[in-house]
């Protein structure tokens, strides 16, 4: 049995189902939050909690894992995160599956700008990595979700990556930030503005944007063979993100050669995350656990540090 509406209750706290929401019976380690940059991120304009990005550690119940790991990049607009909804509920799904999952909370504007946030995303998954031994991931099994905003910090994440700084004194610059697939449910790809979300074009990039970081982070423009597998996930009358901008994702996808999977539903509000309290909404849970299961995501525990 895959999971269910039902299940998801479960996951999140209330009934539990058997089948997958039985996983969730067992007790994960308490969730750890670890700062990015324990001496201060790069470019922070202070030292309060916002200038100080984090991963919030949610790692699968003992004797579970299988050695897949997701960095969780919640929504908001890149003003604001939802930090439950499309963060820790997720984490806790993730978990479910045997898959160790980090919620990103990255920097945000107006106080700031790009590149900040990509830089925290890129460190975020930099730091899975690296210290991969340690939370019994396997480095070529790291992916990145994101909804919404989340969704173009996460795509942003998949097109504009690099192998790391092999002679940096820092262990974790010498590793790559390429995310090893992406999962990306309602997500702003594009800040042309025909399609774009405008809150967040401006929380990125100010009220007056380069044209060219326009064009640069217009991430259906920005796909390459070497990008990611990826799994959308859309509705056709999202009144605040068109679905335009998973289609416009998804053909360039295809265009390159990337493996890529989508599924347009077709009513739903935007930001609708689990959807627990809808049937339909939420079967994209099942898709994308099978999808997972297709890239041989949820298969026995990989070697730690393998």
């Amino acid at each position: 049995m895959r999971i269910t509406a039902l299940a998801i209750a479960a996951v999140l706290g209330c009934v539990l189902a058997p089948g997958p929401a039985a996983r969730a019976q067992q007790a994960p380690p308490e969730p750890k939050v670890e700062l990015l940059w324990p001496g201060g991120a790069p470019g922070a304009l202070g030292d309060a909690p916002e200038d100080q990005p984090s991963i919030t550690i949610h790692l699968p119940p003992p004797g579970t894992a299988n050695g897949t790991a997701v960095v969780v990049v919640p929504g908001g607009g890149y003003g604001h995160l939802a930090m439950d909804k499309e963060g820790h509920q997720v984490a806790r799904w993730l978990n479910s599956l045997g898959v160790a999952a980090f919620v990103l909370k990255y920097r945000l504007g107006p106080k700031y700008r790009h590149p900040a946030m990509l830089m925290d995303a890129q460190r975020a998954i930099r730091t899975v990595r690296a210290r991969a031994a340690e939370w019994n991931v396997d480095p070529s099994r790291i992916g990145i979700l994101g909804f919404s905003a989340g969704g173009h910090l996460a795509s942003t994440a998949g097109t504009h990556f690099d192998p790391g700084k092999p002679d940096s004194s820092d262990p974790i610059d010498t590793v790559s930030s390429r995310p090893d697939f992406m999962i990306l449910i309602y997500p702003v790809i594009t800040l042309r503005d025909e399609y774009t979300h405008q809150g967040s074009k401006r929380n990125l990039l100010g009220p007056e944007p380069d044209p060219r970081l326009v064009e640069l982070l217009s991430n259906e423009r920005q796909v390459t063979p070497e990008a990611p597998p990826t799994f959308l996930v859309h509705t056709t009358d999202d009144r605040a993100v068109p679905v335009e901008n998973s289609l416009l994702f998804y053909q360039a996808l295809r265009s390159a050669g990337v493996p890529a999977e989508m599924h347009i539903y077709q009513s739903g509000p935007h930001g609708f995350g689990l959807a627990p309290n809808d049937p339909v909404l939420s079967s994209w849970l099942e898709r994308c656990e099978a999808w997972m299961a297709r890239l041989n995501l949820l298969g026995p525990p990989a070697r730690a540090g393998a």
